[in-house]
């Protein structure tokens, strides 16, 4: 078979058996005038350009006598074979050896290399490549072959040419003296013809050359019919008019003659345009349809152009070895043609929308214009599985997908920690706050505003940098940030899984694509681990930012440094024209570490240096609500509740120690706050109750807060909790319970301290912080005195009214804000504070006890001494043998004193009047006991003056008497009794009538002086309780003659 393979090409010169195109050098060959008038297959006569092309051939232009013979590139045949038997006599074909060789016979270059007939042979390459197996002895044999082929031809030659030498020589001479006569036309040659002989005739064609060459006559000169080049060998004097005559009867009768095939040739190719229509127009229209993004137009161009090719190759299958015809092949080049182009186009719209469908990164529920509803990337992915592709769409699309969340998660997250630590550490080497913005801030709960939004909790720096960390953990746990993306993308690929995202998905021509809408099982297993690995990279980055301490150093975080984590594309980021230029950072320029000054919150790097327990509360709530409903999100994703148990515990983790943190920050940040509690102080009065400065209710709105704030952080209420899944939110501990406990029971004994350190701190003119106005926080008016209880300001300066007004304060603390506090936070926690309640009440008592002292003990001083000169004093008995008839002047003294005392007290705090007099009547009572015990006997006149002292005085101070005086006053009349005899008990009888005279005279003449302590209606209601000190206010009961009864 192979043998009439090689010779049916040999035959019809062709290189291969089944040609794909006409060979280009068949249109050189040597065609007859017959077989160019034969009609072809369409019935149509092809005619020569001229009935004289045949003249117009090269004279070299002809057939090979030799059957097998080859043709060089310019179409001319040569004497070298196409294939040729093995000259060593080993095969019969050298073409089938090199094809067994799997050499390329088809070049012609290489293949006449192995070939003896060409003289390119090369004997080493043919030995080294047909004989390379060959043995010395099959070599040997091979070489006695070719010596014999040798000798043969040579011998065969030998007897050729000495049979017919007679005959070569005499058609030489024909042939010379032919050439002769015709190039000269019988004139004799210019040069003298030599003898004939042997060297001669082998040199003739070179001589005549030569002499050819050296005649330099003009064209004109020589006949036109000689045989030469330049008449072109005798037809240049006919060819010139010939033309003429061609050219003139083409113009006359071309069109004439040629119309009828130009009208058939126009027919055939308006038909086959008309019929193939719509393929000469697929490119273009898809062209068209890819600028347009009809991508349903790209679709149903491309199947059309790929019905027409299978049905071209269906052509060329059914043909075989059958000849087609001439529409057959223009439909098969055609189709090859188009499909070709379309092919390009279709791989180049391929390639772009592979990648638009990897840079598809938004979810569904955020593009618009889709078309039909559809998402982006499922339109993309639906064109990719109509056009047909290798690779899976769908799961490269959820891989990208994957990889971009994975990339956004860790840039976030990065760029996070760089711009939060250079803000923090921009705080912590700041100035600390002085205690006048400390103040301002901590008053500010009366000035919010109506969006529950701090307007001043906190400065700004500090307020920006709590709204970074919100902003960074909204980003990362909300469900329009990262975390809403990979539950959208595990919503996704479950989809995927179940089948349903892609049951409206084009299964492709032939159902191609078919294969490409379930994703394996290992798929299907590596989605759920990457859903798993997306989750943790968000739990891990948000317990660090909660468990970590500050980081001490950034500048690993700066190679490289990560993007704007805002955007997915680097082609989104924020300008740099537009970013804030604090956060333009330069690597090389860091911000100092922190300093270390021993701050609780240099541990927290969540916590901004500086920021009070006002603003944490309130964003460290928002933080934790974000914590809460983002782990309770995750939880709820069955990759997670159902493919990982320890991702669950992984997230209560996350959840407890995001919150024990925030605790522990929270407990010192307000434990701060308390000892700076007193710095709210400002004199003013409170506008609901003047006698209270704003200190209490600044105190129990501070204190509100901190525990409302608290109860959000420790409980999470407010987080958005899943039914039906992991509850990953548990109830606090108990151990952070008591720490919130012992903590609310120190910040109450810290403020009230603080309120009592202001009371009883030193006035210093030129630097007192209460006198000064230069702070802010004392009265605008400097040392200005307040004289009536409607003054909008106390004097701050003076130390006995910044001690009664704070007794004030703590009275209503006592009763009313301390109280209301401690019931919050048992409501609030579901604790009873039994044993904290009553050290509460302890601690109200036991400052409320050591600022009443400190404010009375002055006035008792000055009481003792005044009774003790007065009664102490040689003219306190009465001249012997008078009666007296006026008390003595120590008692005017020591009641002008608590007059003075009066005045101050009602027009600083007027709740306290009561209580301090009352006090002070009983040591008045008390100091006139003392003093009486120091004198051993009394006469009657004696008795007398120490009984009008004792009367005078109770019935001054009637309305502030309380059962303890009327005790000591019941003792004083003991006292007295035991240095009596019985004689002056019984005239002291008979001098009580009169005695009652006198202590009326008394009391109507000194009414005006001692009007303040008249009693007032009103005044019987301001008679209360004494508070923690357990005595109580009640009506003299004893009269003049009660005493002398007594006595």
């Amino acid at each position: 078979m192979a043998d009439y393979e090689r010779t049916v090409l040999d035959y019809y010169q062709l290189t291969t058996a089944y040609p794909v195109e006409w060979p280009a050098e068949k249109d050189m060959s040597d065609a007859s005038d017959e077989e160019e008038k034969k009609p072809n297959r369409n019935g149509v006569v092809r005619r020569s350009k001229s009935r004289y092309s045949a003249l117009e051939r090269a004279a070299s232009d002809r057939k090979s006598i030799l059957p097998g013979s080859q043709r060089t590139g310019d179409g001319v045949e040569n004497l070298v074979q196409r294939d040729e038997p093995d000259p060593l006599g080993s095969a019969d074909s050298v073409v089938r050896i090199l094809r067994q060789l799997n050499l390329n016979v088809e070049d012609t270059r290489l293949r006449n290399r192995f070939l003896l007939s060409s003289t390119t042979f090369s004997p080493a390459l043919f030995l080294s490549q047909v004989h390379s197996n060959a043995s010395t002895q099959s070599l040997l044999e091979g070489l006695d072959t070719l010596s014999r082929s040798i000798d043969q031809k040579s011998a065969s030659l030998k007897v050729l040419v000495e049979s017919n030498f007679e005959r070569f020589v005499r058609a030489k001479a024909t042939i010379d003296n032919v050439y002769t006569e015709m190039k000269y036309r019988g004139e004799p040659p210019p040069n003298q013809r030599r003898p004939h002989s042997r060297h001669a005739s082998r040199n003739s064609f070179r001589t005549s050359g030569l002499n050819q060459a050296s005649m330099a006559i003009s064209p004109d000169s020589k006949k036109k019919n000689a045989l030469t080049k330049e008449s072109e060998y005798g037809v240049m004097g006919i060819k010139k008019p010939l033309l003429e005559v061609s050219a003139k009867a083409e113009e006359v009768w071309g069109p004439a003659l040629g119309g009828r095939e130009k009208e058939d040739s126009l027919k055939v190719m308006t038909g086959t345009v008309e019929k193939y229509k719509e393929l000469y127009e697929v490119n273009a229209a898809i062209t068209d349809s890819i600028k347009r993004k009809d991508y349903e137009s790209i679709v149903e161009e491309y199947t059309k152009a790929k019905r027409f090719a299978d049905d071209a190759k269906r052509l060329t299958d059914s043909l075989r070895s059958s000849t087609p015809t001439d529409s057959q092949i223009f439909q098969i080049l055609l189709a090859a043609r188009v499909w070709r182009d379309v092919e390009i186009q279709i791989e180049d719209f391929k390639r772009d929308v592979w990648r638009r469908l990897v840079a598809t990164q938004v979810g569904s529920s955020k593009i618009e214009g889709a078309v039909g509803g559809q998402d982006q990337h499922m339109e993309l992915i639906g064109i990719l599985l109509e056009l047909g592709v290798t690779d899976n769409p769908i799961w490269v699309w959820l891989l990208s997908r994957f990889d971009h969340l994975k990339s956004k998660i860790q840039t976030t997250s990065d760029r996070s920690k760089i711009e939060l630590e250079i803000l923090r550490r921009r705080l912590a080497n700041g100035e600390r706050p002085t205690t006048q913005i400390i103040a301002s801030h901590l008053r500010s709960l009366g000035r919010q505003t109506a969006e529950d939004k701090p307007t001043s909790v906190d400065s700004s720096e500090i307020v920006e940098l709590w709204e970074k960390m919100h902003s960074y953990l909204s980003n990362m746990l909300s469900s329009q940030g990262i975390l809403g993306e990979v539950v959208e993308f595990w919503q996704t690929v479950q989809s995927f899984i179940d089948g349903r995202a892609q049951k409206n998905l084009p299964v492709g021509m032939n159902g191609h694509s078919r294969n490409h809408h379930r994703l394996s099982d290992q798929g299907t297993l590596d989605l759920q681990k990457g859903t798993v690995e997306l989750i943790d990279m968000i739990r891990e980055s948000v317990f660090e930012f909660f468990a970590d301490p500050p980081i001490e150093d950034i500048s690993s975080l700066f190679s490289p440094l990560p993007p704007t984590p805002r955007t997915p594309g680097a082609s989104q980021l924020t300008p740099s024209a537009l970013r804030d230029p604090r956060f333009n950072f330069d690597p090389n320029n860091l911000p100092p570490p922190s300093p270390k000054r021993g701050e609780s919150w240099e541990k927290f790097a969540f916590w901004p240096p500086w920021s009070n327990s006002l603003s944490g509360v309130h964003y460290l709530a928002k933080l934790l609500v974000l914590v809460g409903t983002g782990a309770s999100e995750m939880a709820a994703v069955s990759a997670v509740n159902k493919g990982d148990v320890d991702a669950i515990e992984r997230l209560k983790t996350l959840v407890s120690g995001a919150r024990e943190r925030c605790v522990s920050a929270i407990c010192a940040a307000w434990n701060r706050d308390a000892e700076n509690i007193k710095v709210l102080e400002d004199w003013r009065r409170s506008p609901e109750k003047r006698d209270l400065t704003r200190i209490p209710a600044y105190f129990g709105s501070f204190e509100s807060a901190v525990l409302t704030g608290m109860q959000k952080i420790l409980y999470i209420s407010e987080a958005v909790v899943k039914p039906g899944f992991a509850d990953v939110v548990s109830p606090p501990p108990a151990k952070l319970l008591q720490m919130v406990r012992s903590q609310f029971v120190t910040t109450i004994y810290k403020s009230l301290s603080g309120m009592v350190e202001n009371a009883e701190k030193t006035v210093k003119k030129a630097e007192d912080d209460w006198t000064t106005d230069n702070d802010g926080l004392a009265s605008p008016v400097a040392m200005v005195i307040a004289t009536s209880i409607g003054a909008g300001t106390v004097n701050a300066s003076d130390r006995n009214v910044r001690m009664l007004v704070t007794l004030s304060n703590l009275q209503v603390l006592r009763i009313e804000t301390v109280p209301n506090l401690t019931t919050q936070f048992e409501n609030a926690f579901s604790v009873k504070l039994t044993d904290e309640s009553k050290t509460i009440r302890d601690v109200l008592g036991q400052i409320d006890a050591r600022l009443f002292q400190s404010y009375t003990r002055p006035a008792v001083e000055n009481i003792r001494t005044i009774i003790r000169a007065g009664i102490t004093s040689p003219t306190w008995p009465p001249p012997p043998g008078t009666k007296p008839h006026e008390v003595r002047p120590y008692v005017y003294e020591a009641l002008l004193s608590l007059v003075l005392v009066h005045t101050q007290v009602s027009t600083t705090a007027s709740s306290l009047t009561t209580q301090v007099l009352s006090y002070l009547l009983e040591q008045t009572s008390r100091e006139l006991l003392e003093a009486f015990k120091l004198r051993q006997r009394y006469t009657l006149s004696e008795l007398m003056q120490a009984t009008l002292d004792v009367e005078f005085v109770a019935q001054t101070l009637n309305q502030y008497t309380t059962d303890r005086a009327g005790e000591m006053q019941s003792q004083i009349y003991q006292e007295l009794d035991k240095g009596t005899d019985n004689d002056a008990r019984t005239k002291l009888q008979t001098e009580l009538p009169e005695m009652r005279a006198v202590l009326k005279r008394l009391r109507e003449g000194s009414r005006s002086e001692f009007a303040c302590f008249k009693k007032m209606r009103s005044s019987r209601a301001e008679r209360g309780e004494r508070g923690e000190r357990g005595d109580k206010p009640s009506a003299v009961s004893s009269a003049v003659s009660g005493v002398a009864n007594q006595i």
